[in-house]
């Protein structure tokens, strides 16, 4: 699976490889390496008031003879940060593939920043080459259908830096995990049906560090995976859309001092079932998916950095909601694997579903491990969208909230383009999920959109904590479990285009850059 592959040059007299063009990208029109390139882009200012303003191709005496100078805006303000560089990189990609570019070199360079600014704009140089990959992936369809040379044709990106701090490895390995994630997300319904989906997983780790198993058998699915297997119901009497479970596990070498659990939702599509999404809200459900491409991502870029000291664990739950006789109901009382009565408020809620039995599964294995902390990552609500916007949302237990989890994720976030915003898990999400009658324990959801509902986004994670039996590892049990629900309905697509915006391979980079 290729990729422009991050290369390090430390020289501009000394380059190890061949370039044809110099891309700069900065606040403002100077360079650390080209001392006359300001002189040169404001002569060429006089002619075409864009320089500055906006990207712009130049003849000038660099490497390959050209310059193309990508501005990245005001820096200083509160409000700015690493995005800009990294939104700044992902917009010139299609700039730099019109004008021919095809082996750039990148100097990042950001000027007139006070020590306090500079410090929150330290991984410019892993932004930039991200966002100009991000800005140049084609869907693995395009890829397959057509020259994957020629819709894909930079090959690698060099980027200059004389003080060597760069570590190309880790940015490819990122990279690569991300591309994987987008790969595993954004591709159509049918070529990611759930064997599909794990076919891809098991060609993606195979001869690797990471072992990793898929279970298919039906009754083995419904007995383990009984939640999981009623979203799927519908789906079973079609061969090619039956569920898969997709288990991942990376052990080190050496001693454990951290075990990490990621339960992965990875709905390959969402009719909304019974409760069927109607007036076009059905198209783009086949990104359902991202939250399992997400932890599919981040267990690639982990086998590759190959870090001592931490484990990690991932189940991931490949399913289509389909509609038909078989398709479960409003209404139906559902034993969990954790012996939670799950009372469905809307098939429409499925995710949570098949995340609280995933959840079980890694609660299991969570209370023999060292140190564990789990996750459960999904494209959830979309009220996690309508209330952050382009950011992942963290609800944490309290736990989780104790160790300063979403905090340290917060913290990594903003330093890699990969934001979060945490929100608080409240009584108010208890009391709502909490059963109405004697024949259920927990109610799944109510029956309006995530979107008009208060807390839309907070109250899943209330159901997932009891549906999964977590509820039992609370502060102040004997055995707490710090959990925390990671909702990327907002980020995982750009500019929330659901049928057509590439997939972001959110929230790979934050979980690599706060553990890896």
């Amino acid at each position: 699976m290729p990729f422009p592959n991050a290369v390090l040059e430390t020289n501009i007299a000394q380059l190890t490889h061949e370039y044809d063009a110099y891309v700069l990208v900065s606040n403002t029109l100077s360079s650390q390496h080209y001392p006359d390139i300001q002189q040169n882009l404001e002569q060429h200012q006089s002619l075409d008031k864009r320089v500055g303003g906006h990207a712009v191709l130049v003849a000038a005496d660099v490497v390959g003879g050209r310059l193309l100078q990508v501005p990245v805006g005001q820096l200083d303000r509160d409000y700015d940060d690493v995005r800009r560089i990294f939104d700044a990189a992902r917009n010139v990609a299609q700039t730099l593939l019109d004008s021919g570019v095809r082996k750039p070199l990148l100097e990042i360079n950001l000027a007139g920043l006070n020590e306090s600014q500079a410090a929150q704009f330290k991984n410019a140089v892993e932004a930039a080459y991200l966002g100009l990959c991000q800005g140049l992936w084609q869907p693995l369809e395009a890829r397959q259908a057509l020259d994957e040379h020629e819709i894909e044709p930079i090959e690698f990106i060099g980027l200059i830096d004389g003080s060597s701090s760069i570590d190309v490895s880790r940015l490819n390995a990122i990279e690569a995990g991300k591309r994987i994630a987008r790969d595993l997300c954004g591709t159509e319904p049918e070529r990611m049906a759930p064997p599909g989906f794990a076919d891809y997983c098991v060609a993606a780790f195979k001869g690797s560090n990471v072992k990793v198993t898929v279970v298919s058998d039906d009754a083995h699915i419904k007995h383990e995976y009984p939640l999981l297997h009623a979203v799927a119901r519908a789906s079973i009497e079609v061969k090619r859309h039956r569920p898969r479970i997709i288990r991942m596990v990376y052990e080190p070498s050496g001693e454990i001092t951290k075990t990490l659990l990621f339960a992965g939702k990875g709905i390959t599509f969402d009719t909304g079932g019974a409760d069927l999404k109607v007036n076009g809200h059905m198209a783009g459900m086949s990104r359902d998916k991202g939250g399992a491409a997400g932890v599919a991502g981040f267990m690639k870029t982990l086998s590759l950095l190959a870090p001592k000291g931490i484990k990690v664990i991932a189940e991931l739950g490949a399913v289509r909601n389909s509609i038909g006789a078989e398709a479960f109901i409003p209404d139906e009382i559902i034993t969990s694997h954790a012996g939670v009565r799950v009372r469905v408020g809307n098939t429409d809620a499925e995710g949570r579903m098949l995340l609280a039995d995933l959840l079980s599964h890694l609660r299991e294995d969570a209370v023999s491990a060292v140190n564990p902390q789990l996750f459960s990552v999904a494209t959830l609500t979309g009220h996690a969208a309508m209330a952050f916007g382009p950011y992942t949302a963290l609800v944490e237990n309290k736990p989780a909230r104790d160790m300063g989890i979403a905090k340290q994720l917060f913290v990594q976030g903003e330093l890699c383009a990969d934001q979060v915003e945490p929100s608080l898990s409240r009584r108010e999400d208890f009391d709502f999920v909490k059963p109405r009658t004697k024949a259920d324990d927990v109610l799944s959801s109510n029956n309006a959109p995530s979107v008009t509902t208060m807390r839309g986004h907070q109250f899943p994670m209330a159901f997932l904590t009891i549906a999964s039996g977590l509820d039992k590892h609370e502060a102040s049990a004997k055995q707490p479990l710090p959990f925390t629900h990671v909702d990327i309905a907002g980020s995982g697509i750009e500019g929330l285009d659901w049928q057509h915006g590439k997939p972001t391979g959110a929230p790979v980079n934050v979980f690599v850059n706060t553990y890896l």
